[in-house]
């Protein structure tokens, strides 16, 4: 799939003849898209996949965009990957409403503002790698020291085991 980077569509003869649609399929990459957790690779293909309606004075745009994403797992920091699908319904008029509807400018209108919200808003907030990741080896590093009886008062209290990705923490001192 080669992306393409333009996402006006020409809408002169949708608006010419109200109730008309027609199908857009189009493939693009666009750099950028990127939240705390996840983000979508700068030459990934992002698939648009709308109808494009008219109506008297407006056009409603109505599908899907898709966009595979990457981050790190929430537990185990490895990498988690997946795919964001977003169903979007949106209306794009001459005089739009701030945070309502999108800009129709003369006979074209502009995908990319909705490709990009649409996008940004279906990225995994606390992604995971897999459903039953369990985090760094799980019994190696165990959350919490699992005891059948509590210490003895001079017992030593054993340090728990830690990852070693984390070890940089260890130099913080807070004072």
């Amino acid at each position: 799939m080669t992306g393409r980077r333009d996402l006006t569509v020409l809408v002169a003869d949708l608006l010419r003849h109200p109730g008309s649609r027609r199908t857009e399929q189009i493939p693009v990459a666009l750099p950028g898209l990127a939240i705390s957790s996840a983000l979508v690779p700068d030459d990934a293909p992002i698939a648009v996949d709308v109808v494009v309606e008219s109506l008297s004075s407006s056009i409603v745009v109505a599908g899907t965009v898709t966009a595979p994403w990457t981050g790190a797992c929430r537990r185990c920091l490895g990498v988690a990957e997946g795919v964001a699908v977003a169903e979007v319904r949106e209306i794009f008029e001459g005089r739009p409403t701030d945070g309502e509807t999108y800009p129709l400018a003369g006979d074209h209108i502009d995908l990319e503002p909705l490709v990009r919200d649409a996008v940004l808003l279906s990225l995994p907030l606390a992604p995971l790698c897999a459903d039953d990741c369990r985090g760094p080896a799980p019994d190696a590093l165990p959350v919490a020291i699992a005891a059948d009886a509590p210490p003895a008062p001079d017992d030593p209290v054993p340090a728990p085991a830690t990852d070693p990705r984390w070890s940089a923490l260890d130099e913080l001192r807070f004072e």
